[in-house]
């Protein structure tokens, strides 16, 4: 675990919450490797391109702590279990087909999870090891994603047994196994982790469309998250983060209609020490603000939590100014004490590796859009310290 003071560099804390656009010529290696038409040595050496290529960026951007992109990742959800969103690769008792739709977003396209065929169930990958291929590039704190038990679980059938191989029994290994996850990635020298929950508010939504929606699971998603962080001490646990949005894929989103009362008062009962909470592209922000100010805990079993509240919205090319960014931290400090506030970007720019970025025209461009971004949103949280009296 590396060393990392958030407030040290900006006074209010801010960080990314993980992935970036994939290049175009990386989309198209990943075809490749689909296709049969390179090695997966091949297709390493293209990702490990655009991860340098981003880390420069990421530094470059002024960011006291910076990501890999996610660039080496099938997406956020999907890492651990298969090479490619195509399913090249997939891990064990997995199935390609037949598996729960993780979100129909609101453009009319959707993701769809593998199917878990039995047990025991065990990660193919861990963030770990392609976070070790990261660090030697990087010169600032690096902070690592990964993927939340709660979106993991979605891979059980949803209304049958897996014969010898029960749901509990499942949850188990999958507690386990992102409690392996976070723990290998501190080892790495992660100086944050954040676990992504954007399922969170989807488990509200109750879509008829994709039926585990409209089964009331977001209680038990809290209590699997909660089961992850009872392994950790205070200490681990005020690095380790949640994050939540309404999606961000192609440019579109799967929740945004839902009310964050619906989600946020249960969210801050996980016992993680910061929240990374979607709400730059938010229409009516105060009534948020005002939520998160009144169930943000000061003692979540040990530790203080924080909230870093969205500044910048991946999804629309227009890049907000630093005086935008202030501005809307600055508002934020009117509910949410200071000493527990923070900036962050909405959602990762590109959780799923293929993405064409539509509203941007191309991956490419929408990359080169998230470095002024990011840097705005650096520069801005610099602004709303100052403006604060926070040092």
């Amino acid at each position: 675990m590396t060393d990392y003071d958030p407030r040290t560099a900006t006074g209010i804390p801010t960080e990314p919450v993980g992935s970036l656009p994939r290049p175009s010529w990386l989309q198209e290696a990943y075809a490749k490797y689909d296709a049969g038409e390179i090695t997966h040595d091949q297709l390493e050496a293209e990702q490990d391109k655009a991860v340098k290529d981003s880390i420069e960026h990421l530094e470059a951007t002024g960011a006291p702590i910076i990501s890999d992109g996610e660039q080496r990742w099938s997406s956020f959800a999907t890492y651990a279990i298969t090479d490619t969103l195509a399913g090249t690769g997939l891990a064990d008792h997995l199935a390609g087909t037949g598996g729960q739709y993780f979100a129909i977003f609101a453009d009319g396209h959707r993701r769809q999870l593998p199917r878990l065929t039995g047990g025991p169930f065990r990660y193919k990958t861990y963030a770990a090891d392609t976070l070790a291929k990261s660090l030697p590039m990087a010169h600032k704190p690096m902070k690592q994603a990964v993927i939340a038990p709660s979106m993991l679980a979605l891979l059980y059938p949803l209304d049958e047994e897996i014969p010898g191989y029960s749901q509990d029994q499942f949850e188990e290994d999958l507690v386990a196994e992102c409690e392996k996850d976070i723990r290998g990635a501190f080892a790495a020298g992660a100086a944050r982790v954040s676990v992504d929950f954007t399922e969170g508010r989807l488990a509200t939504r109750n879509d008829p469309r994709n039926p585990w929606t409209g089964r009331n699971m977001l209680p038990h998603f809290i209590e699997l998250n909660n089961r992850v962080m009872a392994r950790f001490s205070a200490g681990e646990r005020s690095r380790i983060g949640v994050h939540t949005c309404p999606g961000g894929d192609r440019d579109s989103v799967h929740s945004a209609d839902v009310p964050y009362s619906d989600l946020l008062p249960s969210m801050f009962g996980i016992n993680a020490g910061y929240f990374l909470i979607q709400l730059a592209s938010e229409r009516d922000k105060d009534p948020v603000y005002q939520l998160i100010g009144e169930n943000l805990r000061d003692d979540a079993d040990g530790v203080a939590q924080t909230a870093y509240v969205g500044v910048i919205n991946p999804l629309n090319p227009r890049v907000e100014s630093p005086e935008e960014v202030r501005d809307a931290l600055v508002r934020a400090a009117n509910f949410i004490p200071r000493e527990q506030l923070g900036a962050t970007d909405d959602c990762g720019f590109s959780p799923f590796s293929i993405d064409e970025k539509p509203s941007h025209g191309s991956p490419d461009f929408a990359r080169e859009t998230a470095w002024q971004k990011i840097t705005n949103r650096v520069e801005g949280t610099k602004l709303a310290a100052e403006k604060l009296g926070i040092s």
